[in-house]
C-alpha cells in the first residue's frame, strides 16, 4: 500500500533543496531531526505554501492557484484534488493530533499520524495505517519545535528521531492561510466520516476556497476558518447510493452558528470552542456524483457577503 511518508519525505527533501527559493529556512537539530521554517521567522510565501499543503496531504494531492473574485473584490484561491480521498485527507492532512512538549504546544497532521495512529479510531474507520522508517509532520505554530518536541514525535511514531521532519507554520503567516484553505476538500470528507459515512467509498475529490488574507494572530483562526466554511465549494465523485441520507447535513448552513465571521461567533461563545455547534466546520457548497445510479446532488451555497466581511474587506 501506499506511504504517505515516503511520498511525504520526498517532498520534504524537494523543499530542503530549494529553500532559499521559497523564502523557507531548513535546520537540523543536534539530535539530527530536521525542521524547516515555512514562517516563524521568515516570510514563507505561495510556493512555501504549495509544499506544505502536498507534504500535509502526504503527497496525496494536487494543489494550484488562481485569481478570481468574490463580488467583484479580487481574490488568490487555492485548488486541491486527490484520487485518494479518505488517506490523503483524514489518513494525513487532517488536524489530529495536539503536540504538546514543555512550553510547546502545535496543531500536528500531515504523515507523521499514520505512524502514531493519533486518532486511533480514524485509521480503523479508513483501513490504513502507513510503515516506513521516516516520520514527516506538519506543524501549526508560531514557534520551532526543538529536540524534545522531535524526540516526543520520534517516540510515537516508532521511528529515530534523526529521521523526524517537521515542516512548521503559524496559522497566521502566508503559508497559514494556504494550508487553511488547502484543508477544503478535508473538511467535506471529515464531515462525512463524522456524520458516519464510509468515506472509503468516495474515490476522488476536488475542491476550492480563497486563501484569507493575514489579519494578525487574533483573527487568523477564524479568518482561515471562514474561507470553507463560508466559500468553500468541493464535487466529490463516489459509488454510494446511500449519500442520500447524508445529504441535508453535509454543508455549513446547516449549522445552528451559521451567518456570521467565526471570531464573532468564538466571541458569543465566549471563546469555548465546546459552545460552538461543531457541524459549522463543513464546506459551504458540495456537489456529488454518485456512480452507480449517475446521480448528481447539489447541497449548500456560498456567501460572499460574511466571507468579505471577515476578510476585511467590507
Amino acid at each position: 500500500m501506499v506511504s504517505v511518508n515516503e511520498l511525504g519525505l520526498n517532498l520534504f527533501e524537494e523543499l530542503v533543496e530549494i529553500s532559499d527559493l521559497l523564502n523557507v529556512a531548513y535546520h537540523e537539530l543536534d539530535n539530527g531531526s530536521r525542521i524547516v521554517d515555512c514562517g516563524v521567522g521568515v516570510p514563507g510565501g505561495y510556493g512555501a505554501g504549495e509544499y506544505f499543503t502536498r507534504i500535509c496531504m502526504g503527497g496525496l494531492g494536487e494543489v494550484t492557484y488562481r485569481m478570481g473574485e468574490i463580488n467583484q473584490f479580487p481574490q488568490p484561491f487555492i485548488d486541491i484534488n486527490t484520487d485518494f480521498p479518505a488517506i490523503s485527507c483524514l489518513g494525513a492532512q487532517k488536524a489530529g493530533w495536539t503536540v504538546k512538549a514543555g512550553n510547546f504546544f502545535a496543531m500536528g497532521s500531515g504523515p507523521a499520524r499514520a505512524l502514531s495512529l493519533k486518532p486511533k479510531h480514524t485509521y480503523e474507520v479508513i483501513e490504513y495505517e502507513d510503515e516506513f522508517d521516516s516520520a514527516v509532520i506538519c506543524l501549526e505554530s508560531d514557534t520551532l519545535p526543538n529536540g524534545e518536541v522531535m524526540e516526543k514525535i520520534a517516540e510515537a511514531c516508532n521511528v529515530e528521531v534523526e529521521n523526524v521532519c517537521a515542516v512548521v507554520a503559524p496559522t497566521s503567516s502566508i503559508v497559514g492561510s494556504i494550508q487553511v484553505a488547502g484543508r477544503c476538500v478535508e473538511t467535506a470528507v471529515y464531515k462525512l466520516n463524522e456524520l458516519g459515512f464510509d468515506t472509503k467509498k468516495i474515490s476522488a475529490a476536488i475542491g476550492t476556497a480563497p486563501i484569507p488574507p493575514v489579519r494578525g494572530p487574533k483573527l487568523a483562526m477564524g479568518v482561515t476558518n471562514d474561507a470553507t466554511i463560508y466559500y468553500g465549494r468541493i464535487f466529490l465523485t463516489m459509488n454510494a447510493p446511500e449519500i442520500k441520507e447524508y445529504l441535508g447535513k453535509i454543508p455549513s448552513n446547516t449549522s445552528k452558528g451559521y451567518g456570521k465571521p467565526f471570531n464573532d461567533i468564538f466571541k458569543e461563545a465566549n471563546y469555548d470552542f465546546y459552545q460552538i455547534d461543531t457541524s459549522l466546520f463543513s464546506p459551504a457548497e458540495v456537489v456529488i456524483n454518485e456512480l452507480s445510479e449517475g446521480a448528481v446532488y447539489h447541497v449548500g451555497a456560498v456567501n460572499p457577503e460574511v466571507t468579505l466581511k471577515s476578510f476585511g474587506l467590507i
